[in-house]
């Protein structure tokens, strides 16, 4: 089977990306492909505007994790889905083959080395 490889690495990707994503979020429940930040335990009693304060920061930094995770994971499963789908390791732009190296080096790579510098899918 062709980028048989690739599709180890992308599998270990996946599982690990989504380990870190379910120890800072959790899958939404309307839409599983999409994941939500878990929430911090909040006391509402609490008075301290500078513990607020730092509960809202570790959520705002969780947020933008959980966003940098899912967008990988997102890539990762699109490229799953496209080797199933016989259409992976073609450029999106010239529909050429991607190079191999390439492909070894970021098995997500959606164009040949040609269009990697301009991509359209931006």
């Amino acid at each position: 089977m062709p980028f048989e490889e690739e599709k180890k690495i992308l599998e270990e990707e996946k599982i690990k990306l989504e380990r870190e994503l379910s120890s800072i979020a959790r899958k939404n429940p309307d839409n599983p492909e999409d994941w939500q930040v878990k929430a911090p335990q909040m006391n509402p009693m609490v008075s301290d505007q500078s513990e607020l304060a730092d509960v809202f920061e570790e959520l705002e930094t969780q947020a933008g994790i959980e966003y940098q995770l899912e967008e990988r994971l997102k890539k990762v499963n699109e490229a799953l889905k496209n080797m199933a789908e016989g259409k992976y390791g073609l450029c999106v732009q010239c529909g050429k083959p991607i190079e191999e190296k390439r492909l070894k080096a970021n098995p997500i790579a959606k164009g040949c080395i040609k269009h990697a510098i301009f991509p359209p899918w931006r």
